[in-house]
């Protein structure tokens, strides 16, 4: 395994990025992981890691980088959980992203990859968490001949009353998508997993919603409280058929 941290040149300034990818081989499918509420940590990129050893070179940006680097962002992640104040910090980051915003660090994303020599050419992947299912979508629609693959884990914001909400340009999609959803979430509306699905096919878009049951919102994270083993290790094996199929083909 070959990983780094790279600075990437966004319209807003430096995008601090964990790169890793195989340590033999040739040249590697690429994927984009857009990260969660919480922001960059070890968990995050132990993630990334594991999708590299199979094959793939693979980015994890911090979306949080107008605020800070990793550790910096304003609150404090170890007390998210039992702290109404910490939390709503939290939120107020997470709040700070808007679809735009990530569009166009997207961009800087794509000329990276386009300008390393590692990086095979071809369709990418890209994995959003909780607050990034928005924007895994929102990416596909911009860049819909560079995303051949967009998968989303218990993703918020698809469907929304905004201007921006992603459904609304969903048609302009090409790549697969897999979108996967816990059965206990307080922050995916019912009627968003009952209108997903009619919506995507409306819209004509290759895709898979998936519910896994007995599961909260963060069940693939081992270090949550809420990690479902089974439910961890199906999502892996989402992702890396949803890859095999898009990108290794």
């Amino acid at each position: 395994m070959q990983e780094a941290e790279v600075q990437i040149s966004t319209a807003e300034g430096l995008m601090d990025t964990f790169v890793c990818h195989p340590e033999e081989g040739g040249k590697y499918p690429s994927v984009i992981i857009y990260m969660d509420a919480p922001g960059i940590r070890e968990e995050l990129r132990d993630m990334a890691r594991r999708l590299a050893t199979v094959g793939y070179y693979v980015l994890l940006p911090n979306m949080y980088y107008r605020i800070g680097r990793e550790g910096s962002y304003g609150f404090d992640l170890g007390n998210t959980i039992n702290l109404d104040s910490e939390r709503e910090k939290m939120f107020s980051v997470m709040r700070s992203l808007t679809n735009s915003m990530v569009i166009s660090d997207t961009g800087a994303l794509l000329d990276h990859l386009r300008a390393t020599e590692l990086v095979a050419k071809g369709g990418i992947g890209c994995i959003g968490y909780c607050m990034s299912g928005q924007y895994v979508m929102s990416v596909g629609a911009a860049y819909p001949s560079e995303f051949a693959a967009i998968a989303s884990f218990y993703g918020v914001g698809i469907i929304t009353e905004e201007q921006d909400s992603p459904h609304l340009k969903a048609h302009k999609i090409r790549g697969e998508v897999y979108l996967a959803f816990a059965s206990k979430d307080p922050w995916v509306p019912k009627e968003t997993l009952d209108s997903l699905p009619t919506f995507l096919a409306d819209a004509g878009v290759k895709h898979r919603v998936e519910v896994y049951p007995d599961t909260e919102h963060g069940f693939a994270f081992p270090q949550r409280p809420v990690y479902v083993k089974a439910a961890a290790e199906r999502h892996w094996e989402r992702i890396f058929a949803l890859l095999g199929r898009n990108l290794k083909s």
